[in-house]
């Protein structure tokens, strides 16, 4: 595997500058990038003229990840070469009446085929019901593909999040590249920190991602009470205070951020499922234990490559989290590059959901409040 990365930043242009256009093998190009750089396309465009023929997948971010360092306003570019992997692109239109479910379905029909290995999936991050998305690339691969990725981000604004792929940067999409033969070895982790307090609530009633009352009462009021001077500034305050969702049955939890509130109809609008019948409760964190979290899904990223090292990590971490750590943000990449060691190249973003499984051969899930890692090793 051929890797190298391309860093755009106002004040210096691209370091390092970009190589002479030069036809030669497919590249993979993950694209990671402000909202307004990616909207004017000019830095997109640039790729392309200098990777004539690249294939670009990517988003929209709430802060860039190169190697262990976060930027905000600034454009990731991480172009790969593979030597015996192949790999394509799929690309699907949220809305105009598909359902989250089908819109990965659909991703999934243009990927699926015998040789398939993996999927990473990149989706708007404020249109989608990300569960439903999983499950539908989950229903249309066989269920030895491992499917990861995540949702884009838009800052703390929650206002438009953009999905790139081959033919620029625009919202309510979804995209993703489909890895495949046997040359290529994936692991991945993903990992919160956060710990549940107060009291568990049920869940009385909720239609899909949207949360309308727990224990009978208004969810959003019983939210607002919780939150006190910081519901002023909702929905993004709630990236700070998050609630762990278990299914009627279940122990498994999830963690669950807002993406939007409905004041009229006193409701909250969530990345993932919320089930109706289940249990709520609030969480709390600090910066050590998101570092943890971090580390513990850089571990458990490893254990899929037998023992080899990685060319290529993605990281997919919350944007709730890098509220919390603030000036410690980077805390939780240099913990990620003290387990993956420096040879890696590892590129990645801050989002609005993380998609992976819960652990190897389990089916992909949404996760939010996570550091979300895939590892690729070629061999």
């Amino acid at each position: 595997m051929q890797h190298a990365q391309y860093q755009w930043i106002q004040s210096r242009g691209w370091t390092p500058e970009l190589p002479a256009a030069e036809a030669g093998s497919q590249r993979l190009i993950f694209t990671f990038g402000a909202k307004q750089l990616l909207k004017d396309r000019a830095l997109t465009g640039e790729l392309q003229d200098h990777f004539p023929g690249a294939m670009l997948i990517g988003g929209s971010t709430s802060g860039e990840i190169a190697g262990d360092e976060v930027t905000d306003d600034s454009l990731v570019a991480t172009v790969i070469g593979f030597d015996q992997t192949n790999f394509r692109a799929a690309h699907a239109t949220i809305g105009e009446g598909q359902t989250s479910f089908e819109v990965g379905k659909e991703l999934a029909r243009q990927l699926n085929d015998n040789t398939l290995r993996h999927v990473f999936v990149m989706s708007d991050g404020l249109k989608v019901n990300g569960s439903e998305l999983a499950k539908g690339i989950a229903s249309g691969v066989a269920s030895t593909v491992s499917v990861t990725g995540g949702l884009s981000g838009d800052g703390a604004n929650f206002a438009e999040t953009l999905v790139v792929d081959e033919t620029g940067a625009g919202p309510q999409r979804a995209a993703a590249i489909g890895f495949y033969g046997d040359h290529l070895k994936i692991g991945y982790g993903s990992m919160g920190g956060w710990e549940s307090f107060g009291p568990i609530r049920e869940i009385t009633r909720a239609e899909g991602n949207v949360l309308y009352e727990l224990d009978g009462r208004s969810a959003l009021d019983l939210y607002k009470t919780y939150l006190g001077a910081h519901a002023e500034k909702l929905p993004a305050s709630a990236l700070l205070f998050p609630i762990a969702v278990t299914e009627a049955n279940s122990k498994v939890s999830v963690v669950r951020t807002i993406l939007s509130i409905d004041e009229q109809n006193k409701s909250m609008t969530f990345a993932g499922d919320i089930p109706q019948g289940g249990t709520a409760q609030l969480m709390k964190t600090n910066v050590d234990d998101l570092v943890e979290g971090a580390r513990a899904a850089a571990e458990t990223s490893m254990k899929g490559l037998g023992g080899q090292k990685p060319d290529l990590a993605l990281l997919v971490s919350c944007v709730g989290r890098k509220l919390v750590m603030d000036q410690r943000t980077e805390e939780e990449t240099e913990a990620v590059r003290e387990v993956l060691g420096d040879d890696a190249t590892i590129a990645g973003f801050y989002s609005y959901g993380e998609l992976a499984p819960f652990s190897q051969g389990e089916a992909c899930r949404l996760h939010n409040q996570t550091m979300t890692i895939t590892v690729f090793s070629e061999h």
